[in-house]
């Protein structure tokens, strides 16, 4: 079984919190944070990690992620591609045909991945995306309709599901993705008109990692869970 790993972001809106390093690897619980990907698709039997990176960084993935346990290969995009363009680019390294595991570089979840590639086989869509509910960033009022208020909830579940960023791609959907952009744009909205895009509902722990606050709460979520992958 294979996987790739979308890691190209630059750590932006990190700032100084990146210490100079790609965002997939700054400091989560002492580790880089793609080395938590890497050791949960290792428990569900992946035994080689195709990591699409920025042209310049594939030193540093394959020095920060080799030792883990699959095999780590870099796809440094020769531009930038966008995620689409990224997944497509590295999906070229393959030496395997079939479903194959996809999940951004910057999230930390705890998906059953082998649940999740079960239910894609039972299904055979082009494509199965993990959902998750998010939570509300404000505390929410619960008001009846006669405008009464009932009371609050802090950290509400919010009634929608969206990607999280862990995939199962088949050969069509690999085969339809973008040159360049993103395929949560292109390909995905394509294929859900053709009822060829499925989800996996997950209610379990998810967290990006795209601020300096998000890197303080993944970092001591990580620190009180030390048997985090």
């Amino acid at each position: 079984m294979e996987a790739i790993i979308l890691a190209g972001g630059k750590a932006e809106r990190l700032g100084d919190a990146a210490g100079g390093q790609p965002k997939a690897l700054v400091d989560v619980g002492r580790r880089p944070l793609t080395a938590h990907q890497v050791g949960r698709l290792a428990r569900a039997g992946v035994d080689r990690v195709i990591v699409s990176c920025a042209s310049g960084e594939e030193g540093r993935f394959g020095e920060a992620l080799g030792g883990i346990g699959p095999e780590i290969v870099t796809a440094p995009e020769p531009e930038r591609l966008g995620r689409g363009g990224g997944l497509r680019f590295a999906a070229a390294q393959r030496r395997e045909s079939g479903p194959l595991y996809a999940l951004n570089g910057d999230e930390l979840v705890d998906v059953d991945l082998r649940a999740l590639l079960d239910r894609h086989r039972e299904r055979s869509p082009a494509a199965t995306i993990t959902v998750v509910a998010p939570k509300s960033s404000f505390g929410v009022v619960d008001v009846a309709d006669d405008d009464a208020v009932r009371g609050f909830v802090e950290s509400a579940m919010l009634p929608v599901w969206v990607s999280c960023g862990v995939y199962v791609l088949d050969e069509e959907a690999l085969e339809r993705l973008p040159e360049t952009g993103d395929h949560e744009t292109t390909t995905f909205p394509d294929l859900a008109a053709e009822g060829k895009l499925r989800a996996f509902r997950h209610k379990g722990t998810w967290l990006t990692v795209n601020t300096p606050k998000d890197l303080r709460v993944a970092d001591d979520f990580v620190r009180a869970h030390p048997d985090w992958p």
